[in-house]
């Protein structure tokens, strides 16, 4: 560290530290909001709301998760979240890998067609209203095909995978497979998918998020309680929180107090328990997330 110090200059080095202090500063606004609200949610709510705890967990106290995993409507928001989170990003990458490497090909001739008709739908929509009807007219409402088969492709991860297989994917390689009787399928199964892990991770990362945090789906196509997502049981259960602690509030006294500062750690609660499972699983992906990041955005 020190002999390359030695061998920059004055102004190189003041760049550095700038450089250093200015991502350690975005870092520090970036993730302590996320780390305060992990600690004021174990915290006693009373030096919460009064402003004690700002680094560490003070008082600890587990009402808050107590009262949400005492909830049996959880286990049932998990249960149906792990499904659809599983079967969509599945049903995603098996649409969306096969149609981008097919739209990569220069020999298909109509790919520049298709993608007009794929970018058109980036922008232009058929509106809530008439998404409902045709939806009823599907027999999707109240489904848990729902929250699957509309939304089996993302045209935005659809461009990146395009532009992965098109720039990534020699042709030399293709050429030599087909020498071998190598088909476009083969090729496709055997070559193309094993040598794509950076961009199948991005994609599924994409749509792993994307499924875990669908809220706008059952709020406005399921009315069965039972089939309903992680989101709108946490939603449910802090909705009756606030309601009683606005309850014991209008009663007067200090009652209406602790009972918003017990709400707001049933919040806090509600953050972890929908966030958690999504930031336990990204370091695993990291390391393929950011490759493929950088090699899919090199051309659209």
């Amino acid at each position: 560290m020190l002999k390359r110090l030695r061998h920059r200059s004055p102004g190189d080095i003041a760049f550095a530290v700038f450089l250093a202090l200015s991502c350690g500063l975005i870092l520090f606004v970036t993730l302590y909001p996320v780390y305060f609200v992990m600690i004021a949610s174990v915290s006693d709510p009373t030096l919460v709301a009064t402003g004690r705890v700002s680094f560490w967990p003070r008082g600890w106290s587990w009402f808050g998760y107590e009262q949400i995993f005492a909830d049996s409507r959880i286990w049932t928001g998990y249960r149906n979240t792990l499904l659809y989170t599983v079967a969509g990003t599945a049903l995603n990458l098996l649409v969306t890998l096969p149609a981008a490497y097919a739209l990569s090909r220069r020999e298909f001739a109509p790919r520049k067609v298709l993608m007009l008709f794929f970018a058109f739908t980036m922008f232009f929509s058929g509106g809530l209203i008439p998404t409902y009807l045709l939806y009823r007219d599907l027999n999707l409402l109240d489904n848990w095909a729902v929250f699957v088969l509309p939304s089996a492709v993302n045209v935005f991860n659809l461009i990146i995978a395009r532009a992965f297989f098109e720039n990534s994917l020699p042709e030399e390689i293709f050429e030599a497979a087909t020498i071998d009787g190598a088909n476009y399928f083969q090729f496709f199964a055997k070559i193309a998918i094993p040598l794509s892990m950076a961009i199948i991770s991005v994609i599924g990362l994409y749509y792993l998020v994307q499924h875990w945090n669908d809220f706008f789906t059952g709020l406005v196509f399921v009315r069965t309680y039972d089939r309903q997502p992680l989101q709108i049981v946490l939603r449910d259960i802090l909705i009756s929180n606030q309601a009683f602690a606005g309850g014991a509030g209008g009663a007067g006294g200090t009652g209406g107090s602790y009972a918003q500062q017990y709400a707001d750690q049933i919040k806090y609660g509600v953050i972890v328990v929908s966030t958690l499972p999504i930031i336990v699983l990204y370091p695993f992906l990291q390391r393929y997330f950011e490759k493929g990041v950088m090699i899919g955005s090199v051309k659209g």
